[in-house]
């Protein structure tokens, strides 16, 4: 049976100017009864705050050419509202399939509307785009990427003028506009020998390399010594073979081996199981490279390449070092180094989001360092880069994190970068690999020094149909309404309910205000200090489970450890059985 909504959608492809394969397409779902065919147009693929993102196929709730047009012809729509003066925008493209055509799309909406747009000739990173609209002073930027997800997905990323994913009030008023949009003849295309189209890479590409250069607090010693550190890397067939290389070179890391068949660009990732260097598997390739080659670290970039992983062969093991590790290296270099060389600020934040480990903000307190929390998203951490530049008594931005692999090192760019954060990883292994020492080393030292933390992450996926979204959203409803009131015994303290903006404290009854804006997120602070959360994901229908456990003090921190690990799942566990 096929949802009314979903009837309307394909009687309104099927009478209006759309190309005889997908109509073909159409009646062939329809005449198979294809189930497909209702989550493929109960309704259209929303676009969100930052964009959209779904599966490709046909109908208005997938990303093909028609939903990109859409799209683009809003953003061109909300772009001529603004009265911009001589209006430019940028796009690039990773490898996934399709792709390029649907930069191409948008690119054509954009110059028939006489708009500018500079265009990637091949693909390049997200963060290429953020700096690159920047750059070229563009009044918004569109990159299409799916970032990690799996092969038969993609994106539509956009980015205002200061290169952050937009935010209010941009972001409202580009949805506004997209959602105007009802039939093809209100969409406007030229082709690519259009004026508005110029063709670009290399001037980008050489800016962004000059403007990250900079950040290197150890130039001379990665200049002189870089050939040191063997460095294994895989861009998981996506974008960070364009840039990454070059960027090592520039810095001094010379002493580099590739992974040779994850760095063919490739939409099907046909030699990596998962394009996510979150996942142990989609490395395992490296991994076996690493020992067997007796190299010093496996960096591995995502297909957009604005995260990064890294595997450390520290005494003969490889060792994986998760997103939370990887920000606390980072944040515990860049504050060290400053503090040593007497350039560490009076005003200095760093910036973390809600879900990342509480062990960043204890290092940044310890160095007189501000920290921040935010909300899950970059653009949050651009939000408030952009407030203290706009500020006349500023904070000055150090260094941002998240959890997943997202790091972002200066203002150069406004969206998380794993280009230069796997350079930032370089340096610190080799300051280390001097002493004779690996990042494991180091970050056995942090954890003496500041207690030992761990965090894990679980996944709850439910059915990329209607019904699954519903389900997906009654089970948070049931867990905001109804909160344990411990979990595995251990009392929940308070309850930071980011739907309703309000802290409970559940021992008192007392409630307060939380500071940041709305968002489906829940966090149970526990009366050990431990923490769980929950929380939607953006662009896949699960639920992210989250849980943060720390120990001050400890005589065998291996054991110690283990008993963190036991009980940080225990406590995920607890969390999930009140989703069902």
């Amino acid at each position: 049976m096929l949802d009314e909504e979903a009837e309307k959608n394909i009687q309104s492809w099927l009478a209006q100017e759309y190309d005889d394969k997908t109509k073909d397409t159409i009646r062939q779902m329809l005449n198979a009864d294809d189930p497909e065919l209702n989550n493929a147009f109960y309704t259209n693929l929303a676009f969100g705050t930052g964009g959209m993102r779904g599966i490709m196929g046909v109908g208005t709730n997938r990303m093909n050419r028609y939903t990109i047009m859409r799209a683009t012809q809003g953003l061109a729509n909300y772009i001529e509202e603004e009265n911009l003066p001589n209006p430019s925008v940028l796009i690039g493209y990773d490898s996934r399939h399709h792709s390029r055509e649907f930069a191409e799309i948008a690119a054509r909406v954009l110059a028939a509307n006489e708009i500018d747009v500079y265009i990637a000739s091949d693909i390049r990173p997200t963060p290429w785009v953020s700096f690159g609209c920047r750059f070229k002073r563009c009044n918004a930027a569109i990159m299409i990427t799916a970032s990690h997800n799996p092969p038969e997905y993609n994106g539509y990323k956009v980015y205002w003028s200061d290169g952050a994913q937009v935010l209010p009030p941009h972001d409202k008023g580009i949805i506004e506009d997209v959602n105007k949009i009802e039939s093809l003849s209100e969409i406007k295309k030229t082709d690519l020998k259009s004026p508005f189209i110029t063709w670009i890479d290399e001037e980008i590409d050489n800016a962004y390399l000059k403007a990250i250069r900079p950040l290197s607090l150890c130039p001379d010693q990665n200049k002189t010594k870089g050939e040191n550190l063997k460095v294994l890397y895989s861009s998981l067939h996506g974008t960070g073979i364009k840039l990454l290389p070059k960027a090592m070179q520039d810095w001094g890391f010379s002493n580099l081996t590739l992974v040779e068949k994850q760095c063919i660009p490739d939409g099907d990732f046909s030699a990596a199981p998962s394009p996510n260097p979150e996942d142990p598997e989609a490395l395992k390739m490296g991994v076996e490279q690493l020992l067997k080659e007796n190299l010093d670290l496996l960096i591995a970039t995502d297909p957009d390449a604005d995260r990064v992983g890294a595997v450390v062969n520290h005494q003969g093991k490889a060792v994986y070092l998760n997103g939370n590790q990887i920000a606390c290296l980072g944040l515990y270099h860049i504050l060290s180094e400053k503090k040593v060389q007497n350039t560490l600020p009076d005003n200095g934040a760093a910036i973390k989001t809600i879900v990342t480990t509480e062990l960043f903000k204890k290092i940044a307190n310890n160095f007189g360092v501000t920290c921040f929390n935010v909300h899950t998203g970059f653009k949050y951490v651009a939000e408030k880069i952009r407030e203290w530049e706009e500020d006349s008594n500023p904070y000055q931005y150090l260094f941002g994190g998240e959890e997943s692999f997202g790091y972002l090192w200066g203002t150069y760019a406004r969206d998380k970068d794993g280009i230069s954060a796997s350079l930032l990883i370089q340096e610190i292994a080799l300051k280390q690999k001097l002493k004779g020492k690996t990042l494991i080393d180091l970050l056995n030292e942090i954890y003496e020094r500041y207690g030992l933390f761990f965090e894990t992450l679980k996944s709850v996926r439910f059915e990329e149909t209607k019904e699954g979204k519903e389900k997906m959203a009654q089970s948070l409803d049931k867990l905001r309404n109804s909160p344990p009131k411990s979990l595995a015994d251990i009392a929940v303290k308070t309850l930071d309910d980011y739907q309703k903006r309000k802290r409970f404290d559940l021992l008192s009854g007392h409630v307060t205000e939380l500071p940041l804006a709305q968002s489906n997120v829940l966090i149970f602070w526990l009366e050990d200090d431990s923490k769980v959360m929950v929380r939607p994901s953006g662009t896949e229908p699960k639920v992210k489970l989250y849980c943060g456990v720390s120990q001050s003090t400890f005589s065998n921190q291996e054991e110690a450890l283990q008993t963190l690990k036991s009980k940080a799942n225990t406590l995920i566990n607890a969390l999930e059985s009140h989703l069902q």
